[in-house]
């Protein structure tokens, strides 16, 4: 079974996924690497956020650039990837897309601001069948590391961690 997630996201969809769930993404996402998203909480404390158009209460943010070959997952536990996963989600983003293991602490903080982590094939092919809008948030001048939306349709992902349990820790 595939559970259908349509952005904003909220909190009483996320209640009915586990581990292992296969989902299907639509509407508009943020993507963003180790490059911007550190920036992006950077205009958060400096509560500019509103300012440069960004709202990010039940969004996703997928781990990756976009480039004119297409988006693809990359590791969310890089260093500068991984430690915002807990402040973008206590911040209101309720998915983050990537790939890779996330370390437990950062498991617990989904748990805690109530988000959760999905691992996408990297399938960049069948992502841009998906992908039909695209255009730079913030950021311009970091190229395809800019903060970027996509409306996507049935973007596929496997949960792998919610609810303080993961894929990758028993």
């Amino acid at each position: 079974m595939t559970f259908e997630l349509t952005t904003p996201i909220t909190d009483e969809a996320l209640q009915r996924l586990k581990v292992g769930d296969m989902i299907a993404i639509s509407g508009y996402i943020f993507c963003g690497r180790d490059a911007v998203l550190p920036k992006i909480l950077n205009l958060a404390s400096q509560n500019a956020l509103a300012c440069a158009g960004i709202d990010l209460q039940g969004s996703v943010i997928f781990h990756t650039a976009v480039s004119p070959a297409g988006v693809g997952p990359t590791s969310s536990n890089k260093l500068e990837i991984e430690s915002s996963i807990s402040p973008l989600s206590e911040l209101g983003v309720k998915l983050h897309l990537g790939k890779g293991a996330l370390k437990r602490e950062t498991i617990d903080a989904l748990e805690r601001f109530h988000s959760v982590y999905a691992v996408i094939p990297p399938v960049t092919a069948l992502l841009g069948a998906k992908t039909s809008d695209v255009r730079v948030v913030a950021f311009p001048e970091l190229g395809m590391e800019a903060f970027y939306s996509l409306k996507v349709d049935r973007y596929p992902a496997i949960i792998a961690a919610a609810h303080g349990s993961s894929i990758y820790h028993s």
